[in-house]
């Protein structure tokens, strides 16, 4: 940015260098969201929150550790707000269509 560059040493910083707001955050989320190949209208910085706490819940990570690791100062908003445990539901979905094309395949033997 040559003389248009702040040197506020961030270590997060906007392209001028100075401090991120909300507004510098999803116009680069949006970019690099399009830049991806995907909708940037269906997504935004809070999915990777989301997406964060799911994948540390699928490897066995505490509810206290990601409250804590996620700045909440308890677990009920990690609770109920970003917990999203998607394996288990594909799981148990799997499972069921395994039962279901068993039975079909037994019925048409």
């Amino acid at each position: 940015m040559g003389k248009k560059w702040q040197d506020l040493d961030l270590v997060f910083a906007s392209s001028l260098g100075t401090a991120l707001d909300a507004a510098n955050v999803r116009r680069s989320f949006r970019r690099i969201t399009k830049t991806a190949g995907r909708d940037p209208s269906d997504w935004t910085p809070r999915e990777l929150r989301h997406s964060f706490v799911s994948l540390l819940t699928d490897n066995g990570v505490s509810i206290n550790e990601i409250a804590d690791l996620c700045g909440h100062s308890g677990t009920s908003v990690t609770e109920k707000v970003y917990r999203h445990q998607l394996r288990p539901v594909l799981l148990t979905g799997a499972a069921a269509m395994d039962r279901i094309f068993a039975l079909d395949t037994a019925v048409e033997r």
